[in-house]
């Protein structure tokens, strides 16, 4: 996005902050979802996550504010996947649309300038999926944005759990890195991977980057596999990773990859099929848990959706939504600031992705994270990770 673009966009919403909650029959919230673009499957998720959550908040009566119920009433803008059109849905929402707050975007890249326009305007912006630090970081005194949360670990947490997995679960000596280098938080989970990989006694043979958009990686793998390492990292989304597997394995590359959280689509092991079984990825939740909290949220999900499992995107935007009606009805009113506030103070809560708590300092929650293997092409759990 150009920086006079920002600017302009900033310099509305600066004017018109504090106009939340001046409509008060219901309780307005913005989502704002990757529905089309580059990854539809998470956007439609997110979507489906908050519709489930407000219609049961609705079905319960509405969310309780000053002793009256007030029902809520979601307004869902697209980002198509691109920063910039983030950017526009999140200045509609908070100073067309008046909206209280919002949950979304879901990848960092269409998060960071949505959080930019809602920390300027002083509205909430909860991201259920954007695991990149600088999302919640003011960017030029580095100290916590006071408005923006998110549902999800960051990719500090990721990265080092996915190291010392690697070196202490997998026994890897050796591991070569695969990223796009056109993406902030791939090339994080990259870096912070490579660290705690070594930090724990591994080698890093092979460091190899592509671009978005980029069909064809054997020059890379060809590097990888003259590298002989234990396994491979390749932190890509899951509509990059069938290909890059496949093209490695008709290399003759037999090791087993590793993902992060961009991997957690279904639709990476519906398109990867036997290529990706036996790999291995960082998520927030997983289906095959017991606790009855999420096997609730499963079931329910599936009912209204046509049997499809939640994935975690949609596990972490119904989260969000618990969090955020509990600070709306402790705030007591219609109110950004309140709402805020509240945010910041409520007890842990135990939603579907597990417990999930705010400090007054930061919007990032402390909670854990589960690896999943993928096993008879479906993602089955294999650890609990704790913070």
């Amino acid at each position: 996005m150009k920086s006079k673009n920002i600017l302009a966009i900033l310099a509305v919403v600066t004017v018109l902050a504090g106009c939340g909650g001046s409509k008060t029959d219901t309780v307005r919230i913005g989502v704002i979802a990757e529905l089309t673009g580059a990854i539809p499957a998470v956007g439609a998720s997110c979507r489906n996550g908050a519709e489930m959550a407000a219609q049961e908040i609705n079905d319960a009566g509405g969310i309780e504010i000053g002793g009256v119920k007030k029902k809520v009433e979601l307004f869902i803008e697209d980002s198509a996947s691109k920063p910039e059109q983030a950017a526009s849905a999140a200045q509609k929402l908070i100073a067309r649309t008046e909206v209280l707050a919002i949950v979304g975007p879901n990848s960092s890249s269409n998060a960071l300038p949505a959080s930019e326009i809602a920390e300027k305007s002083g509205t909430v912006l909860i991201t259920p999926w954007s695991t990149d630090p600088k999302t919640t970081t003011d960017s030029k005194t580095g100290q916590p944005k006071k408005f923006v949360f998110r549902a999800c670990f960051t990719d500090t947490f990721e990265g080092k759990v996915l190291g010392g997995f690697a070196r202490k679960e997998l026994k890897a000596n050796k591991a070569a890195i695969l990223y796009d280098v056109a993406s902030d938080v791939l090339k994080t989970q990259a870096e912070i991977f490579k660290k705690s990989f070594e930090d724990n006694g591994g080698r890093i043979v092979a460091l190899e980057t592509y671009t978005k958009g980029d069909k064809d990686f054997s020059a890379q793998f060809t590097k990888i596999k003259n590298a002989n390492p234990d396994l491979i990292f390749l932190p890509s989304y899951y509509t990059d990773v069938p290909l890059q597997v496949q093209q490695a394995r008709r290399l003759g590359i037999k090791v087993p990859f590793l993902g992060s959280d961009a991997w957690s689509s279904e639709d990476l092991v519906k398109m990867c099929g036997a290529d990706c079984e036996g790999s291995y990825l960082l998520n927030h939740y997983s289906p095959g848990t017991t606790n009855p909290v999420t096997q609730k949220f499963i079931a329910d999900y599936k009912t209204r959706y046509g049997g499809a499992t939640p994935d975690d995107v949609a596990a972490l935007s119904y989260d969000a939504f618990g969090v955020l009606a509990k600070a709306v009805a402790l705030a007591g009113k219609l109110d950004r600031t309140a709402v805020r506030d509240a945010l910041s103070k409520i007890p842990a809560q135990s939603g579907v992705t597990g417990f999930i708590k705010y400090s007054p300092e930061t919007g990032d929650p402390v909670k854990g994270a589960v690896i999943l293997r993928i096993k008879n092409g479906s993602f089955a759990w294999f650890a609990d990770v704790q913070p």
